[in-house]
């Protein structure tokens, strides 16, 4: 579910008072409107044979009662808009910080404690623990998009140039579905992203085991399909920690099958997804920086294999 309206934070929840707020008031304000226009109407016969300067003070006295009404009401909303968003501001105390790189059309998520050691990165999927604040500093290495998780947190630019800011906090275990919310682009509809909340041990068993170099293959289609990648393209664009592979155009693909999809949430990350996705991306995904590498069936195979092992 993606929805404002399935609010699991707090952050969330102030959101969605204020969504169901101005969503009250513009219905009440429909209701008035339609009641008074009714009652003018009924009335039209009875007052035409009222003086000129009769209808004239009538209409003065309606336009003015209006004017104020609707300064008096787009003040009140602007007033709580102001006081929601400013409740939303950065926390002092977060535990976590985590750099996110808004690509076409990707996420690239860099987890970086201050030691190279323990820094790595992930793509499309954002873990974090639960119960605590998570500085998330925005970057776009292109264009203008924007990181939403509207369960958990409203919409925030992420602007070439310039780092934007924002807390998660998520109050418990899940997985949120985001989404860029900024028209950026050919596939900007398929730039999705996954929030996975998770308590604080199984937290810290997934970044131990993130922070690992890549799982060395074992079954023998797999090892032939290292073998491709590093013969081929993909490692001038993909990064695979323990591997010669260093590129960075590319998602880092150190433990890609452990990710639930592909393709920034357009495939289930299935053996057949990633053959498929290998194969032919442009048609999947048209526009993509992505190119289409020519492989022999028997490669294609072998590398879909080796990919599907790095868990």
């Amino acid at each position: 579910m993606q929805s404002a309206f399935n609010a699991q934070s707090e952050a969330a929840v102030q959101l969605k008072h204020l969504i169901v707020s101005m969503a009250f008031v513009s219905v009440v304000i429909w209701i008035l409107v339609m009641i008074v226009l009714g009652w003018a109407l009924l009335r039209a016969n009875r007052t035409r044979g009222d003086s000129g300067h009769e209808r004239e003070r009538r209409l003065g006295q309606a336009v003015v009662s209006s004017i104020v009404a609707t300064v008096l009401v787009i003040a009140g909303l602007t007033i709580a808009s102001f006081y929601t968003t400013r409740s939303l501001g950065q926390s002092e105390h977060a535990a976590l910080t985590v750099k996110v790189r808004a690509q076409q059309w990707w996420w690239q998520f860099i987890y970086d404690e201050g030691d190279t050691t323990k820094t790595f990165q992930t793509a499309n999927e954002l873990h974090i623990p639960t119960g605590v604040d998570v500085r998330i500093e925005l970057q776009a290495a292109d264009v203008i998009h924007s990181f939403w998780v509207p369960s958990l947190m409203g919409k925030r630019d992420v602007i070439p140039g310039r780092e934007n800011q924002l807390t998660l906090r998520a109050d418990r275990p899940g997985i949120y579905r985001g989404q860029c919310a900024e028209f950026c682009g050919l596939q900007h509809g398929h730039m999705a992203l996954f929030v996975i909340a998770q308590d604080n041990a199984d937290f810290e068993r997934w970044a131990s085991f993130q922070r690992a170099d890549a799982t060395v293959a074992a079954e023998s289609e797999a090892v032939a399909g290292k073998a491709v990648f590093m013969a081929k393209p993909c490692a001038a664009c993909h990064s695979i920690r323990g591997t010669g592979a260093s590129g960075t155009a590319g998602p880092d693909l150190t433990h890609v099958a452990s990710r639930r999809t592909i393709a920034a949430g357009l495939l289930d990350n299935t053996r057949g997804a990633l053959a498929a996705w290998i194969a032919d991306p442009q048609t999947l995904k048209p526009g993509n920086n992505m190119p289409m590498v020519p492989l022999s069936s028997d490669e294609l195979r072998q590398l879909a294999a080796y990919m599907d092992s790095l868990k």
